[in-house]
């Protein structure tokens, strides 16, 4: 792996927000797909195919074998990733995208969390009042909605998001460990590859062929998600994954410019204002010991 010593933290924070916003482009067509489709045919295509992209690229780039540990991370992330799309994507077919990526803001602050539960890491009063202001921003965009009168589905799809939050915080851990066992071509394809496997054992009652017509959407989808995990594998590896969690946040401004030109979803001021107090919490939790810049040179 590339000694990070020699790499600019802006390099690692620039190469993670282009990861973020093929993300983010991934999302809409994701949105139109399961619309269409469903859910899980939709993830199912997309994932068979991510995974022979991926596949090919870590081939051609001298894959080598996978080790133990790289391998039960692999498991382990595939696995949470898995149930974090499919209830991310069910839940992004009821809600409009922008009001889905606020509610998911919560994560890096949730992730702190875990960190202190399965990692011993100290939870200080800083930590403890931001969790309460980010819960106060959840209510507010779930007020919104309910003002909106978007129906008892968009309700629904809300609570599927925030449970995806849950997991995607767990997967922020894991991430930052993974990509310290595993190169980026690795982990695009290895992951790709668990979450395919697990959604074919529903395949026998599950499973459509899509129309010809929505293959196209299959495809970029396809290599948007695999891009966006070789650029996210890199970035990880040569930074902390504190110092990279602000990039997230950019996907709030692809979510609303993309619900808007795509879906004709206008952003409600609850949403706006809810977003900013979740973001405002998670930043200011995150504002503790500063890391020096040797520190996080050797860590990465």
């Amino acid at each position: 792996m590339t000694n990070s010593r020699h790499l600019s933290p802006a390099l690692a924070l620039a190469v993670a927000a282009g990861g973020i916003g093929l993300f983010s482009i991934m999302d809409a067509f994701m949105k139109s797909l399961v619309l269409a489709i469903g859910v899980y045919n939709a993830l199912l295509w997309r994932t068979l195919l991510s995974t022979a992209i991926g596949g090919a690229a870590w081939h051609i780039g001298g894959g080598r074998r996978i080790g133990a540990r790289a391998l039960r991370l692999h498991l382990a992330r595939g696995t949470l990733t898995t149930a974090m799309a499919l209830l991310f994507f069910w839940g992004l077919a009821r809600v409009p995208m922008a009001q889905a990526i606020a509610l998911t803001y919560i994560a890096p602050l949730l992730a702190l969390l875990l960190g202190a539960w399965l990692l011993g890491e100290r939870v200080g009063a800083r930590v403890v009042a931001a969790s309460f202001a980010a819960l106060a921003g959840v209510a507010v965009i779930l007020a919104g909605q309910t003002r909106l009168a978007l129906g008892p589905e968009a309700l629904a799809g809300a609570g599927a998001i925030l449970a995806s939050a849950i997991l995607y915080a767990a997967n922020l851990i894991v991430a930052r460990l993974q990509s310290q066992a595993a190169g980026p071509r690795e982990i695009a394809f290895v992951q790709s590859a668990v979450i395919a496997l697990l959604l074919l054992c529903a395949a026998p009652w599950l499973a459509v062929p899509p129309a010809s017509a929505m293959w196209w959407k299959i495809v970029i989808a396809a290599l948007l998600a695999t891009a966006s995990l070789f650029l996210l594998g890199w970035a990880y590896a040569h930074a902390e994954a504190g110092f990279l969690a602000t990039t997230e946040y950019t996907s709030f401004v692809y979510a609303a410019v993309l619900g808007w030109l795509c879906f004709g979803e206008r952003v409600a001021p609850t949403t706006l204002a809810g977003a900013g107090v979740i973001v405002a919490a998670c930043l200011y939790a995150a504002q503790r010991r500063p890391v020096s810049h040797g520190a996080l040179e050797g860590a990465a």
